[in-house]
């Protein structure tokens, strides 16, 4: 109780999805504690963790739930998207499948999710640009199209995560100040407010450890 992690003004659910073994989960654990492990393994299930940053003044608490890429899980992680606010949408430069499926799991997230989520295309592993099969200015096009912000990222040498993850945040940020969305049904925090969704601790065969996939 009373330490720094717990005083907020605002908590925001993010999820990130995607297909399995575009970085995901090393994206994840990059941002909240910076480690990346080359050997890490698919994501089973579903698990997050959190971190803290300030925009304008504001203490931003984000939590981030790592949604499992592979299909047998998407029936589990859908429920996941309810209560998010914000989502990263991640491709793999070097592996245009994963790009090209892009548009299933945006079709995917505007179903399940809040119209009004805020939804950044992300294409990570540029430390791979010798092997890039999605050019830059495609998938940028297709988010411009699509109504989405677009960064590409590294999660490998660090490049763009914190950029990613502040930028979505901050616009988030933003449009909650701007407009006072109503709760989404969480209890409000002391002195903050909570734009999330119960449950806030995964259920049983999730985790809030970070085994990571590439």
């Amino acid at each position: 109780m009373g330490n720094r992690e717990d005083e907020y003004d605002y908590l925001f659910k993010v999820v990130l999805i995607g297909d399995s073994g575009v970085g995901k989960s090393n994206l994840l654990s990059r941002f909240t504690r910076n480690e990346f492990n080359l050997e890490s393994k698919s994501t089973i299930g579903v698990e997050f963790a959190t971190r803290s940053i300030e925009v304008d003044g504001k203490t931003i608490k984000a939590q981030i739930w790592d949604t499992a890429g592979q299909e047998r899980y998407r029936a589990i992680t859908s429920a996941y998207y309810r209560g998010a606010v914000g989502a990263l949408l991640v491709y793999d430069i070097a592996k245009l499948l994963t790009y090209t499926n892009v548009e299933r799991w945006l079709k995917e997230l505007r179903d399940h999710a809040d119209q009004n989520i805020v939804i950044m295309l992300v294409g990570n592993k540029s430390d791979l640009r010798h092997l890039r099969s999605v050019p830059t200015e495609e998938a940028k096009a297709f988010a411009e199209k699509e109504g989405l912000s677009f960064i590409e990222t590294s999660a490998l040498d660090s490049t763009n995560v914190e950029t990613a993850f502040h930028n979505i945040l901050t616009e988030i940020y933003r449009i909650v100040s701007r407009q006072q969305l109503p709760d989404t049904g969480a209890n409000e925090p002391p002195g903050g407010k909570t734009f999330t969704v119960e449950p806030t601790e995964p259920p049983s065969g999730s985790s809030s450890n970070n085994c990571c996939a590439r």
